[in-house]
């Protein structure tokens, strides 16, 4: 079992691509699922002894641990796109996940700030010093664009354009796509990249290639920019506690609500299917909803 899944796991890296986020998460649920299967009363050690039964015997031990909905559902799918690979690679007949249903999921809207919070989180990183230039340029960028904290930190000085506003992102599944940004934005970024050629992390010259670093001259993590969003919004005391993903959603549902086309926010946000962009239209009703129930005197 668990060769099978090394092997599974260096295909979606060599062949596939998938991020290292995403190789991390397939890696640490299948880990989870060797684990029940290891511990059953009669234990399983081959893909092949594995069939239906066993695995809603899994998704019940994960309801048991109480696990929510849409954390079973991932883990699910991560062990269904594994028997997948084995089927195509001629190590199974079928997919014993195929006729396990997934789970309901509850419809949750996601968190966001409004545009007055988004405008006091981005004026909060002091503009003193070289990390405060560094937080504030890359606030800016993940809401000017609306990328995913995995593409902002792994994005290279080459991919920018300056003087045409527009960055080259290599997204999910390594699929490109051209982001916009505006002035403000700009503005950030000429300030940060000024101060950096004459900050010590620059001279240490472990950074070169990427767009932002730390104070070590090495790349900044997705786990740095969520400690430091987090920091950010304390310190500004907006309320809503969001992720750099909440920021994403800010985007695309600002958007919406200024009168963006659906399918140009689709093409921003990078998805690859129009159903998932659609789920802003519902944050957009919602928040129209409260505009008329505060407002009209019969509302």
């Amino acid at each position: 079992m668990r060769r099978s899944v090394a092997a599974f796991l260096s295909y979606l890296v060599d062949e596939r691509h998938y991020s290292p986020a995403t190789i991390r998460s397939y890696g640490a649920d299948l880990r989870q699922f060797e684990l029940f299967l290891a511990g059953r009363a009669a234990p399983v050690s081959v893909p092949s002894s594995v069939d239906p039964l066993v695995i809603r015997a899994f998704l019940g031990w994960l309801h048991d641990r109480k696990d929510g909905r849409a954390t079973i559902a991932r883990k699910l799918s991560a062990v269904r796109s594994f028997f997948r690979y084995l089927v195509r690679e001629g190590k199974l007949d079928e997919n014993p996940a195929r006729p396990v249903r997934t789970p309901r999921q509850e419809k949750k809207l996601p968190r966001l700030l409004d545009e007055g919070e988004v405008t006091i989180l981005l004026e909060t990183p002091a503009s003193t010093t070289v990390g405060g230039k560094r937080d504030r340029a890359l606030l800016e960028l993940l809401y000017a664009t609306g990328m995913r904290v995995g593409e902002i930190v792994s994005l290279d000085l080459a991919a920018i354009d300056l003087s045409e506003g527009t960055i080259l992102v290599l997204g999910k599944g390594s699929k490109e796509r051209h982001v916009l940004f505006g002035e403000k934005a700009k503005a950030a970024l000429l300030e940060y990249l000024a101060a950096r050629r004459s900050s010590p992390a620059r001279a240490a010259g472990r950074g070169e290639d990427a767009l932002f670093i730390n104070k070590n001259g090495t790349r900044l993590t997705d786990r740095s920019v969520r400690r430091m969003l987090a920091a950010r919004l304390t310190e500004c005391a907006v309320k809503h506690r969001i992720s750099p993903h909440g920021l994403r959603h800010s985007f695309a549902t600002h958007l919406l609500n200024r009168g963006a086309d659906l399918r140009a926010i689709q093409e921003l946000l990078g998805h690859a299917s129009l159903s998932t962009t659609q789920r802003y239209t519902h944050v957009s009703t919602e928040q129209m909803l409260r505009v008329y129930n505060k407002s009209h005197p019969k509302a």
